[in-house]
């Protein structure tokens, strides 16, 4: 129901339209909620149909939420659907009741929350203790972590039996891919988004999490080199939480010119953007898979990340793991890449290799298997 998709909602959408692809024994049905009419994407698929309720109408979702599901119990799913369910299939946390013993399965993407609680505002801390992802973890029959790292911290943070919790690696779309130098979608999507002929690119929600103060500090200090004058840094994506900070930090740098926040980018927009940057950084503290490096290993780019959380294993040896905490570790990451063109293309290439071990079928086969045994009990 998101209009700009990252993140969760662009996992949903893949996964099940990957799932659909796969499967066509199975009926699947989409539950929504919302007070209001939203536009929902269509999957036209024979066993595929969406069932939407507008349950309260006036009331603000928040009493559901917080009064009717978390304590009260009430509306159950099963209420709501109005017919027999097999298995219940949650990709996100959130507030839910549902019958004892429902065969359930529940998505979790990250516990930066749990981790890190100093990045989110008040409001999301209260929504993230009020969803209690202990007692979720322990309502549901299986668990999905996207990476090894999130089960690390599923087993750690609630206490829950690691059998109980299965890693299925997210996927990258075949959308991302390195194109040729004279395909038009690079100069429509420089020319859409003013781009200089060298950049070093961010791609991710603008909140703390993402360490973007880091990078400018990285990028200040390879500025203090002339041999990168022409050399931009290209933060895309949109405004998240808590960003005055990171803004107000970029205005104040002594090379703010050359500082750009391009806001959200389209999703037709994102492979040319990926390919046309010089190298792509990404310092996040913490993240629970990390699709902005796949997407940009799978578009040619070479990568320098955090070395933190699951980053490791997404990126691998593919691209230069930096200390997250460190600014000139990660100024040192990027200077190699800018100063060594035969590390860039060896960075490409691995990156290529690596990106090819993720796909959506592969992803929405981890989930087929469950669903598939799930239905037999």
């Amino acid at each position: 129901m998101d209009s700009q998709y990252s993140g969760v909602p662009e996992y949903v959408y893949n996964l099940l339209q990957a799932l659909f692809e796969l499967d066509r024994a199975n009926e699947y049905l989409l539950f929504y909620n919302n007070s209001r009419p939203v536009t929902m994407p269509t999957f036209n698929y024979p066993n595929v149909r969406y069932v939407a309720r507008r349950i309260p109408r006036k009331i603000p979702n928040k009493i559901l939420n917080y009064l009717l599901f978390k304590i009260l119990k009430r509306p159950r799913l099963e209420n709501l659907i109005v017919e027999s369910f097999d298995l219940l299939l949650m990709p996100h946390i959130n507030f839910i009741a549902f019958r004892s013993g429902t065969n359930s399965i529940l998505t979790i993407h990250d516990l930066s929350f749990a981790r890190y609680s100093e990045f989110f505002r008040l409001n999301n801390n209260i929504w993230h203790w009020a969803v209690n992802v202990k007692g979720l973890v322990n309502k549901f029959s299986q668990v999905i972590a996207v990476s090894e790292h999130t089960k690390r911290d599923i087993v750690q943070l609630t206490g829950v039996s690691a059998d109980k919790v299965k890693v299925i690696y997210s996927g990258v779309g075949s959308d991302y891919r390195p194109l040729a130098q004279a395909d038009s979608e690079l100069m429509r999507v420089r020319q859409k988004y003013h781009l200089p002929e060298k950049f070093i690119l961010f791609l991710g929600t603008i909140e703390p999490r993402k360490n973007i103060i880091s990078l400018i500090k990285a990028y200040e200090q390879l500025r203090q080199d002339n041999n990168y004058a022409d050399v931009a840094l290209i933060i895309a994506g949109a405004i998240g939480g808590a960003s005055a900070k990171i803004l107000r930090y970029a205005r104040n740098s002594k090379f703010s010119a050359s500082i750009k926040f391009i806001g959200y980018v389209d999703s037709l927009d994102k492979n040319p953007l990926y390919n046309l940057a010089t190298v792509f950084a990404f310092p996040s503290f913490y993240e629970g898979f990390g699709f902005p490096p796949l997407e940009a290993m799978a578009s040619g780019t070479p990568v320098v990340a955090g070395w933190g959380t699951s980053l490791a294993e997404i990126v691998g040896t593919a691209g230069i793991l930096i200390n997250p905490d460190d600014s000139q570790d990660l100024a040192n990451g990027l200077n190699l890449v800018l100063s060594d063109a035969n590390l860039a293309q060896s960075l490409r290439d691995r990156g290529l290799a690596q990106a090819s071990r993720f796909s959506w079928t592969k992803c929405a086969l981890g989930y087929l298997e469950l669903i598939n045994n799930a239905n037999i009990k």
